[in-house]
Formats: structure tokens, C-alpha cells, sequence
């Protein structure tokens, strides 16, 4: 079976309901859906004055990051996400590939489509890279705190942080369902543990809330010192990293549990817990602010409950990790549903959550690239360098994506649209601008990760176009087959499945074994797999049939692009089509293309040996379909694209 043998369906369907107490949801949420954004604490603060480039911990710097860190949460997380991109969800799903589908399915044809789906492409592979990066940028710096707990732990800092990723990669295959149990009240108490600490210190200083609350800080920052200021936001920006999970980790909750969770708990956590970093630094004196500021977060946690409050830190950044690792699973099953990626081995680890999944290629190619960083790197100070980039870059696209929404599907005046779109874009444009600053010092990382993935998932959206359009050219009608072989060719018993990428013409591997065995089976199935738009498709309308005549079948069944495709349970469900089926009287017919470089036009060279290489490694049709393994039957030919 080819990589073409799925295809896009174009009609919408129903969504998914989730269901539970809200209390249940929020904690949940708040255990997923926050970890990232949550240890940002840990190290925002400290990169924006003691990083690459920086500044000196007086009033007027430390007011105006506070209030830039405050209203960037105000602006990205609350306005732009929780408010305004969560209600864009497709049937309850959200993220970059969700949101492109649901543009696709509603605007197709639009001759501004093209671009819309690159640029929704380009925001998933940047997700890759940030998925590579989170995981050693929070765990690197929470063993960092070791350190402060005994001096003779720096040089274990590495090796610790190792351990701790290698062991994490290692239990994926374990599944996270039991574990994801004790998640939200780990996070509950993490983020309550951050607005003790920060508490703490603001006792010291109570107006630095209205100083951090102030936007005048901020632009005062700015008059002050200009061109530093806008540097200072490419640091300012990771605390806000973790905002697109907001989304993109919709569908696990919906979105009023989420943001409730941020706008109750979440938000105000973190804003206490930065606020106390700098009223901290401010009730010290200069020598001591200059020393404190190189590690402001560990070095507010009181001695008597340094140890616990260091172990709660890396039990969080554990936990970060996780759902990012969840997450580029999740990324990679609807990639795959939606033909951007070619088949891989995906597990279910859960028998009752459909989300629990793990997929070994993506799992192994994480873990070496997160520890490479590690040991490249060898410092969270020097990770933030390459941290943000690919974060600002897919909220940049967000925004386009967004506005396409607003003008095109929600029917927004073009002024209203414009006036929130323009809003949002000069805040993404400036913290993008400021990112792009670092690509010498580690930001290329993330740009060349991202556009590696963006031409692996171009190359194998195209090359499948391609081989569907070959394969079309070369296919005879249905019924004139139907009509001839019927007569001709003799009849045995038991039931064929033929798999067809396309819903019209003869597969060629029925053709095949006509041609090599001279038999056809008393019932022909010709089975074709559709993607929906849509995450979840409902079981009423999953089966379309039609009877070709001559015990000769058209079957095409649907799936959304988040759930499992098992062909057998859904023959075994179906009522028409004559008898019930058997597996054990059923054989599944599969044909395996073999590519050949032509010149013909469609891709470059380079691009024909990649897809071909590509469809070479896909996981087994036989596999991804849940087909019986000894009941298939695989049949090749060759394909010029």
C-alpha cells in the first residue's frame, strides 16, 4: 500500500463533547496545559538581565521589564489566546493544524489558500524545534538550582540533567495515564509554592505591584534606552513561551476550564511570583543585586525549604517536558491523518483516552536531539539564545492564521479585523525582531530544524499529490471493468478488500491479480480511507457505500484527523454489502508503489529521491490499518512522478 492511500476529505462533522466536573477540568488543565509557560520563572527574569545582553537591576530597568512581562501575558496569553484564537477551534481541536484544516475545509478553492497552508506548515515545523529545545531548557535549568542546595552539585548539573531527559524519553512507550494523575496537583502546588515565594518579597515593597501593573514603566524602559530595550524583549519573551499550549492543548479540556485555570490561578501566580523576583533585587543593594540577579528565582527560596521547593522545580519542568512530548506526538498523528507525514508506528498506550498515544520514531528522534543540546549547550543561560525564535515565529503565523478567520469565516468588517489584527501583529513583529538577534549565537538551531521539517512535510504532500494524479491517469472506469471482468475472469469464494486511495477507477492491485491469479473473489470491496477536516468524525455517517453490481462494492469510510483508523472494526459494523464479514474469509489487497525519477514536471531531482526515501521507511499499511497480518496480500508496481 502506497503513502497515498489515505486521503483529505473536504466535508465537516461533528466535534467531540468533553465532559467532568469543571473543578476536574481546571485541575487538569492547569497539571497539561501550563507546565511550559510555568517555569518560565525559573529563568525569564534572570536571562532579560544577566543573559546575552545585559542590563543593570536599578528601578527603572527592573519596573519596566516587569511591566513588559506583564503585559506581554496581558496582550499574548490573555487577549490574543485565551480570548480571541481559542474561540477559532475546529470542532473543540486548536492548534496550528487544527486551525489550517478548518480554514481548508471552509475555503477551499480560495486561490489564498496556498500560502495560508504553507505558512500553517511552517508554524507546525516550528513546533518541532521548540518541542526539541523546552525540554532542555527546563530541565537544565531547574538541576541548576542543585547548586544552591550544596556547591558540590555544579558538576553533576550536566550529568543530572541527562539522566533525568534519558530516563523521561525512556518510560514514554509506558504511557502517561497514570502518571498524568498526579500531574495537576504537583502543578497546584508548584504554582501556589510560586506565589508564596513571591509574596515573600512584595511584602518588602507593596508598590511594586502598581509599578509592575504601570504600561508607563514600560514605555519609560524604551525612552530610557531604545534599542536596548527592544534587545531586552527577546529575553522578556520566554515568559511567555508556552502561550500557543493554550491551543493548542484544547481539545484535552475545552476552553473554558483553560482559561479559567490562567485568568483565576495561572496568571496571577506567576505575576506574584515576578513581581517578588524584583522586589527582591530592589530591597538589596547594588553589590548584592548584581550577584542576586545572576539567579533571582532560587536564590528567593528561604534556606529551610531550599531542598523541597529545588525537587518541586524539576518534578515541574518534568512535567513541562511531558506535554510537550505529548504534544509533538499529538502534532505528528494529525500531521500524518492530513497527508503531511508519511505513516509511522503509532501505540495507544491507554485503552480508554483515544490522546494516549506514543510513536517510537518521533519519541527516539527527540530524546537525541534534546540531549545533543544539552551537551552542546551545557548551560540554560546558554539555550535561551536559541530559545523564542521558533515560539514567536509560530504566534507570528497564529496571527495570520487568525485574521484569515476573522475576514473570511466569521465574516468580521475589515476594519474591526484590522484594528485587533494590527494590534497583534505589532507586539508579534517586535518580539520576533528581537529573537532574530539571537539567531547568531544559537538561534539558527530552531530556523534550520524548522525548515528541515518544512520541506520533509512539503515534499510528502506533494510527491502523494503526484501519485494520485499518475495513478488517476492510468485508471480504467469502474463499470466498464465491473461489467467485463465479471463475465470473463472466474468467481471463488470469500470476500477481497482492495485498498484505493481514490473513489473512482479500478485499484491496481486488483488489476494485478486479476492479470497474475485469473480469479476474482464473490465480493469485491473497494475500500477507500477518507480525512476529514474535522478531529473526530461520528460513527452515523463514518461508512458511505454503493453497490457496483456483479458482487462488487464502493466503500468509503471517514475518519477525523485525530482518531485511529481500524478498517476491520469498521467492516465488521457494517450491515449492507451482503453478508457479514469474516476476518477469516476476508484477504486485504494491497499495492506497494515503487518510484521512478522522470523528468516530467512536478519536483526537482533532490525532492523525488526524498519523497521516495520517505515512502520507502512508512510504517506497514498493514499496520496503520490494523489489518489482520495474515490475511494481507501486498502486490507492487512502479510509478513515474
Amino acid at each position: 500500500m502506497s503513502g497515498s492511500s489515505i486521503t483529505q476529505d473536504q466535508d465537516g462533522d461533528h466535534g467531540h463533547h468533553i465532559d467532568g466536573p469543571m473543578y476536574k477540568l481546571v485541575i487538569g488543565a492547569v497539571g497539561i496545559v501550563f507546565g511550559d509557560i510555568g517555569t518560565s520563572p525559573i529563568y525569564a527574569f534572570r536571562e532579560t538581565f544577566a543573559g546575552h545582553h545585559p542590563i543593570n537591576p536599578d528601578p527603572l530597568h527592573i519596573f519596566g521589564v516587569l511591566s513588559l512581562v506583564f503585559w506581554s501575558m496581558m496582550m499574548v496569553v490573555t487577549f490574543k489566546y485565551a480570548f480571541t484564537i481559542m474561540r477559532a477551534d475546529n470542532k473543540g481541536e486548536g492548534g496550528s493544524l487544527a486551525l489550517l484544516a478548518l480554514i481548508n475545509g471552509k475555503a477551499q478553492g480560495a486561490s489564498w489558500t496556498g500560502p495560508i497552508i504553507m505558512l500553517g506548515v511552517f508554524a507546525t515545523a516550528l513546533f518541532y524545534g521548540d518541542s526539541m529545545i523546552t525540554p532542555a531548557m527546563s530541565v537544565l535549568s531547574a538541576t541548576e538550582g542543585l547548586q544552591y542546595v550544596h556547591p558540590g552539585f555544579s558538576q553533576w548539573i550536566l550529568p543530572i540533567a541527562v539522566a533525568i531527559l534519558f530516563g523521561l524519553f525512556a518510560i514514554q512507550s509506558r504511557g502517561t495515564a497514570k502518571v498524568g494523575a498526579f500531574f495537576g496537583p504537583i502543578m497546584l502546588l508548584y504554582f501556589s509554592v510560586l506565589a508564596v515565594l513571591g509574596l515573600m518579597n512584595i511584602v518588602k515593597m507593596p508598590m511594586i505591584i502598581l509599578e509592575a501593573l504601570n504600561p508607563w514603566n514600560a514605555v519609560n524602559f524604551f525612552i530610557a534606552d531604545g534599542f536596548r530595550a527592544f534587545i531586552a524583549m527577546g529575553s522578556v519573551v520566554l515568559a511567555v513561551t508556552g502561550a500557543e499550549a493554550l491551543y493548542a492543548d484544547m481539545g484535552h479540556f475545552g476552553r473554558k476550564p483553560i482559561v479559567l485555570g490562567w485568568t483565576a490561578f495561572v496568571l496571577p501566580a506567576l505575576m506574584l511570583n515576578y513581581m517578588g523576583q524584583g522586589a527582591m533585587i530592589l530591597s538589596m543593594d547594588a553589590a548584592q543585586a548584581a550577584e542576586a540577579i545572576k539567579d533571582p528565582f532560587f536564590i528567593m527560596v528561604p534556606d529551610l525549604v531550599r531542598i523541597p521547593v529545588v525537587f518541586l522545580v524539576i518534578l515541574a519542568t518534568i512535567i513541562a517536558s511531558q506535554a510537550v512530548i505529548s504534544g509533538a506526538f499529538s502534532l505528528t498523528q494529525a500531521a500524518i491523518q492530513l497527508g503531511f507525514m508519511p505513516r509511522m508506528r503509532i501505540q495507544h498506550t491507554s485503552e480508554s483516552a483515544a490522546g494516549q498515544i506514543y510513536i517510537p520514531a518521533v519519541n527516539w528522534a527527540l530524546m537525541i536531539m534534546v540531549l545533543a543540546l544539552v551537551i552542546f549547550f551545557k548551560s540554560s543561560s546558554n539555550l535561551a539564545a536559541a530559545y523564542g525564535i521558533a515560539v514567536t515565529g509560530a504566534m507570528f503565523i497564529d496571527t495570520i492564521l487568525l485574521a484569515v478567520v476573522l475576514v473570511s469565516l466569521w465574516k468580521w468588517p475589515r476594519w474591526k479585523a484590522a484594528l485587533l489584527i494590527g494590534a497583534f501583529i505589532a507586539v508579534d513583529m517586535a518580539y520576533l525582531g528581537a529573537n532574530l538577534l539571537k539567531v547568531p549565537d544559537g538561534g539558527y538551531f530552531p530556523l534550520i530544524i524548522g525548515l528541515g521539517i518544512f520541506t520533509m512535510l512539503t515534499t510528502w504532500s506533494r510527491g502523494r499529490a503526484l501519485m494520485r494524479e499518475r495513478l488517476r491517469e492510468s485508471a480504467m472506469p469502474v463499470k466498464v471493468f465491473v461489467s467485463s471482468a465479471a463475465n470473463s475472469a472466474s468467481r471463488v469464494p470469500g470476500t477481497a478488500v482492495f485498498m484505493t486511495s481514490t473513489a473512482d477507477g479500478v485499484p491496481h492491485a486488483l488489476l494485478h491479480n486479476l492479470k497474475h491469479n485469473k480469479v476474482i473473489h464473490d465480493r469485491v470491496i473497494l475500500l477507500t480511507v477518507k480525512i476529514s477536516n474535522a478531529p473526530f468524525v461520528e460513527d452515523g455517517v463514518r461508512v458511505q457505500t454503493e453497490d457496483l453490481g456483479h458482487g462488487f462494492h464502493r466503500v468509503v469510510m471517514k475518519y477525523g484527523f485525530m482518531e485511529e483508523i481500524n478498517v476491520p472494526d469498521a467492516l465488521l459494523k457494517l450491515d449492507c454489502c451482503g453478508p457479514a464479514f469474516k476476518m477469516m474469509d476476508t484477504s486485504f489487497f494491497l499495492s506497494r508503489q515503487t518510484l521512478l525519477a522522470s523528468e516530467r514536471p512536478g519536483m526537482a531531482i533532490w525532492r523525488e529521491k526524498l519523497f521516495s526515501w520517505m515512502l520507502r521507511n512508512a510504517e506497514s499499511a498493514m499496520e496503520f490499518f490494523r489489518l489482520p497480518t495474515n490475511r494481507v496480500v501486498e502486490l507492487g508496481s512502479q510509478v513515474e512522478i
